[in-house]
């Protein structure tokens, strides 16, 4: 029972601290676009998650043959 209110608190301060963060500029962004370094990070991220998306994948796969075998 005292998971429930601290879960509420919880989104409570979520929900209202939005609207803060959508009105504060965000100089760094700006610059990164304005130099175009904003792709670099993108593509940096878009790799990172490429990776960890193939290493799931094959982990699935590998985790397949295993209880294949344990089957047999």
């Amino acid at each position: 029972m005292n998971r429930i209110p601290k879960i509420l608190l919880t989104a409570l301060a979520f929900f209202l601290s939005q609207p803060i963060w959508a009105q504060m500029p965000v100089e760094m962004a700006d610059t990164m676009r304005a130099d175009g370094k904003i792709r670099v990070v993108i593509g940096v991220v878009a790799i990172i998650f490429i990776g960890i998306v193939v290493y799931l994948i094959r982990l699935e796969m590998r985790m397949k043959r295993i209880e294949k075998r344990i089957q047999e």
